[in-house]
């Protein structure tokens, strides 16, 4: 009767054959082998015709185009009287991309098929590590890693990654690993695990691609000797919200934590400020302390979880930007943004949500600057802008004029009379606004511009009360002509004009 039949060949010798299997290839007239080029080959009965699809991926352009094609062969065989048997390397759910394709296409054509298992390329390589797999092994498929960018590999746990089969791959894998592990990381180097020649070597994993590889190399990643996964430090602050924890950790809620949150995220900022690596690592896993127990807060509250976060802001990323995870072509930065606005609305028709102002969103809480520069490029977003480029001095002079009456002949000269009051506060803030909107278009950080000028008077300062206690200038005397001409001197002399 029609039937698939697929035999596990194991890693390489005909020991590790099971009996099963051996009955099996000993009482078939034909086997067909993904590839004839495996150790075990040449020891297999001599009663049946051995004939392999090697032929298929020489003409192939794809591994995806490869399988399938062998796939649909398979079926094909099948669907005879006597049916066919299908010997794959391994066991035939490991690693075996055409088995799995068999099958899904076999369910939906009704031929049943018969699964003879073998020893996969772990057991051999689990042997040669001296390592339990369940410890947590992970077991990935090195082609799939490549087409990747970072690894979803836990650190905390060791890992086999499978067909290592070229230098190139070794090459693309180890760029994707750096993305996730140091340079140095301890690995092994895996070739003809459960064969007469297999070979084991310990290596950094910046040298994985500088060695020989064939289809039957693997690499081992070793665990990290710390936590350094995000799981693992969900379960670290887990423990010091449970009941064996920390009393302070315990007693936390959203609300007290707020504050934290804020001064871990400025402390994040002087960190980037000082181009300080260092601090910003430690001050980003401060601030990453209060993402994960605002988390574990909530999961305890029955509110949401951590995977619920992710997944959020993951669907809102890849739904936002459809020129990298779809067909949408964009020329430019100005196109992106355009876009963005547009998917947010219809994001808020799809929910039902009221018309909103595209000013809401921006949160009350930022500091009045920061608060400006968002309103400013959000409406200029839309190509709103309350002012020309050419005139944006001539408007940043009208609104000094109005708040200071027209008279700003040096800084010592600012008397602020008429910023006295309502109409003065009106007027300066004018003042600001325009001056957060140039800030925008010449791509500046007013936030970050206004700290450093606070940083550069700080110096200058401290640089004028250094000369007034070495008797070279007197700052009390500074509220007089003579002596307020000396102190400019000197804080001009210092970089300030």
């Amino acid at each position: 009767m029609p039937q698939i039949t697929v035999v596990g060949l194991g890693p390489g010798s005909s020991g590790d054959l099971t009996r099963e299997a051996w009955r099996t290839l000993e009482e078939a007239s034909e086997v067909w082998l993904r590839t004839l080029h495996h150790p075990v080959v040449s020891e297999l009965p001599a009663t049946c015709r051995l004939q392999g699809f090697d032929a298929v991926y020489e003409r192939g352009v794809s591994f995806a185009d490869v399988y399938a094609e062998i796939a649909a062969r398979v079926l094909a065989l099948g669907h005879r009287a006597e049916g066919v048997v299908y010997a794959v390397p391994g066991h035939p759910l490991v690693g075996e991309a055409t088995v799995t394709r068999i099958l899904q296409d076999a369910r939906g054509s009704g031929i049943p098929v018969r699964i003879v298992h073998g020893l996969s390329f772990i057991e051999p390589a689990l042997a040669a590590l001296e390592l339990d797999a369940l410890d947590g092994l992970q077991v990935f498929d090195a082609l799939e890693l490549v087409s990747l960018n970072h690894p979803p590999l836990n650190p905390d746990y060791p890992a086999l990654i499978a067909q290592v089969y070229s230098r190139a791959v070794a090459s693309d894998l180890k760029l994707v690993l750096m993305n996730q592990y140091a340079d140095d990381h301890p690995t092994v180097w895996l070739d003809g695990a459960g064969t007469s020649r297999a070979q084991v070597r310990h290596m950094p994993l910046y040298e994985i691609d500088r060695h020989e590889a064939t289809p039957l190399t693997t690499l081992f990643v070793a665990p990290q000797p710390a936590v350094s996964s995000f799981e693992g430090f969900q379960e670290t602050i887990a423990r010091l919200r449970s009941p064996t924890g920390c009393p302070w950790d315990r007693e936390q809620t959203h609300r007290s934590l707020r504050s934290n949150l804020l001064e871990e995220s400025y402390e994040v900022l002087e960190a980037i400020d000082a181009d300080d690596p260092d601090t910003l690592l430690e001050e980003l896993g401060d601030l990453l302390l209060q993402v994960v127990l605002h988390a574990q807060i909530a999961v305890e509250d029955g509110e949401f979880g951590m995977s619920e976060v992710i997944s959020q802001i993951d669907s809102k990323l890849k739904r936002r930007h459809p020129h990298v995870w779809g067909s949408v072509d964009v020329e430019g930065v100005g196109d992106v943004v355009t876009n963005w606005e547009a998917i947010k609305r219809r994001e808020r028709a799809d929910k039902g949500a009221e018309a909103r102002s595209l000013l809401d969103g921006i949160p009350r809480a930022l500091p009045a600057l920061a608060q400006a520069a968002a309103y400013t490029d959000r409406a200029g977003r839309i190509g709103f802008d309350r002012i020309d480029a050419e005139g944006i001095w001539v408007d940043l002079g009208g609104a000094i004029a109005a708040s200071l009456n027209g008279t700003l002949a040096s800084l010592g000269e600012l008397r602020g009379d008429t910023a006295q009051g309502a109409d003065g506060g009106q007027a300066l803030g004018d003042v600001l606004l325009v001056v957060a909107d140039w800030a925008r278009r010449n791509q500046i950080d007013p936030e970050a511009a206004l700290r450093e000028a606070n940083e550069r008077f700080a110096w200058r300062f401290a640089t004028l009360e250094t000369a007034s206690r070495e008797g070279i200038v007197t700052l009390d005397a500074a509220s007089t002509a003579e002596g307020r001409q000396n102190v400019l001197a000197l804080w001009k002399e210092n970089g300030m004009a």
